[in-house]
C-alpha cells in the first residue's frame, strides 16, 4: 500500500504537469496557427466544421517530459520509453502537417517500440489464462515481438478513438488514473509518479480540447499517449502476481482495445486494409444512434471508468471475486456490442447519404452540433 509520502509525491506530479500543460497549450495554439498546423475538415469522417489548430500534443509531451525528468530517477527503461515517445512526437508533428503514408508511420512506430524493448521493457511472462499448464507463461525470446506488437497496437488504438473532442485525452486520463492507483497499491512509486505526470499533462490540456475544441492534440499527442500507456502497462500491469493478471491491462485500456479490434475485424471482413479509414468507430456509432458529441464522450468516459474500477478490483481481489468481475464485464460488454451492432433505418440512410456525398464530392448532411464540431478521426 502507498504511504502518505508516496501519495503526496504522485499528487505533486499531477498538479505540476497539469499546470505546465495548461499554461503551454495557448502558446502551442499560437504556434500551430502561425506555422500552418491547422486541420481543415475535408471529408465525411471529420465531424468538426471549422479549421482547428492541431499539434496540441506538444503541450502534453513537454509537461510530461519536464515533470518526469525533475521528479523521477532516470533509469534504463525510462530512457528507452522517453526516446521512443520523442520519436513518435516528431513523427506526429510531421504527420499533422503533411499527412504521411500509413505504411511509413507504421514502420516508424515499430522502430519506436523496439527502443524501450531493448532497454528491458518486455512482456517476458504473464499469468496463464487457461485452466491447464503452469500458473505463469514464460515467453522467453518471444517476449520481444509480443511486446512490440502490444506497444504498436495500443499506440494506434488510442489514435483510432481520437475522433471526438476530448474523447481520447479523457479516456487516457482515466487509464492513467487507474494504472496509478494499481501502481500505488503495489508500492510501485516510480511507475505511479510517471503515470501521475501523464495524468496531469492530459488534464491540463483537456479544458482546451473538450467540446467545442479550441485545439486538437493531433497524431502528435494521440500516438504519444498510446505509446506511454502501452509501455507503462508492460512495466507494471503484465507482471502482477495474480492468477488473472493478464486481464488487467486489457480492462484498463478496454475502450481503445475494443475499438481497434472491431475496426480491424470489420475492415478485413469487407476485404479492406486494416488501416483503411472509415466512419464506423464506436464514437461514430453512438453519434448515429442519436447522441450528440458531448453525450457520446460522456458515455465512453463512464465505460472507461467502470472498466478501470474493474481493473483495480481484479488486481487487488482474490481469484474468485476477480473472476466474477470479469464475467460481469463480459456479459455487459456483450450486450453493449449487440446494441451498437444493431443498425436502425436512420443509420442505413445516413451511411447511404455519406457514400453519395463522397462520390459526388459534396458535404454530407449531418445532425446539428455545437459550433466548432469535434475532433477528427486519425486512423490513416
Amino acid at each position: 500500500m502507498a504511504t502518505n509520502q508516496q501519495l503526496i509525491t504522485v499528487l505533486i506530479a499531477v498538479l505540476a504537469a497539469g499546470a505546465v500543460s495548461f499554461a503551454l497549450t495557448p502558446l502551442v495554439k499560437v504556434l500551430a496557427i502561425r506555422f500552418g498546423f491547422v486541420d481543415v475538415p475535408k471529408d465525411g469522417r471529420r465531424m468538426h466544421k471549422k479549421p482547428i489548430p492541431t499539434i496540441g500534443g506538444l503541450a502534453i509531451y513537454a509537461a510530461f517530459l519536464l515533470v518526469v525528468l525533475v521528479m523521477c530517477k532516470v533509469e534504463r527503461q525510462l530512457v528507452g520509453i522517453l526516446i521512443g515517445g520523442t520519436i513518435l512526437v516528431g513523427l506526429g508533428v510531421i504527420d499533422d502537417k503533411y499527412d504521411l503514408d500509413a505504411k511509413l508511420k507504421f514502420l516508424v512506430q515499430i522502430v519506436a517500440a523496439v527502443i524501450p524493448v531493448t532497454q528491458g521493457v518486455i512482456v517476458d511472462y504473464m499469468s496463464n489464462p487457461f485452466p491447464f499448464g503452469p500458473q505463469y507463461l514464460n515467453f522467453g525470446v518471444l517476449g520481444i515481438p509480443i511486446t512490440v506488437i502490444w506497444i504498436v497496437a495500443i499506440t494506434n488504438a488510442v489514435n483510432f478513438i481520437d475522433g471526438l473532442d476530448g474523447l481520447s485525452v479523457g479516456v487516457c486520463s482515466i487509464s492513467c488514473l487507474t494504472m496509478a492507483v494499481i501502481a500505488m497499491s503495489l508500492g510501485q512509486t516510480l511507475e505511479a509518479v510517471i503515470l501521475g505526470a501523464l495524468l496531469g499533462a492530459c488534464l491540463g490540456f483537456l479544458p482546451y480540447n473538450f467540446n467545442p475544441a479550441k485545439i486538437f492534440m493531433g497524431d502528435t499527442g494521440a500516438t504519444f499517449l498510446g505509446f506511454i500507456l502501452a509501455c507503462m502497462s508492460v512495466s507494471g500491469l503484465f507482471k502482477l502476481y495474480t492468477v488473472i493478471s493478464f486481464a488487467v491491462p486489457i480492462l484498463v485500456l478496454g475502450v481503445p482495445i475494443f475499438d481497434i479490434t472491431f475496426a480491424f475485424m470489420r475492415r478485413i471482413w469487407h476485404h479492406e486494409s486494416p488501416m483503411h479509414p472509415d466512419r464506423s468507430h464506436i464514437h461514430h456509432r453512438l453519434i448515429d444512434k442519436g447522441f450528440n458529441q458531448r453525450q457520446s464522450v460522456a458515455i465512453l468516459y463512464v465505460v472507461a471508468s467502470l472498466l478501470g474500477v474493474c481493473a483495480v478490483m481484479v488486481s487487488t481481489s482474490g481469484p474468485g471475486k476477480a473472476l466474477m468481475v470479469l464475467l460481469a464485464v463480459a456479459a455487459v460488454g456483450g450486450i453493449g456490442i449487440k446494441m451498437l451492432a444493431v443498425r436502425s433505418p436512420d443509420d442505413v440512410i445516413g451511411e447511404a447519404a455519406r457514400n453519395r456525398a463522397q462520390e459526388t464530392g459534396e458535404a454530407p448532411e449531418t445532425p446539428a452540433e455545437p459550433e466548432n464540431g469535434t475532433e477528427e478521426d486519425r486512423d490513416s
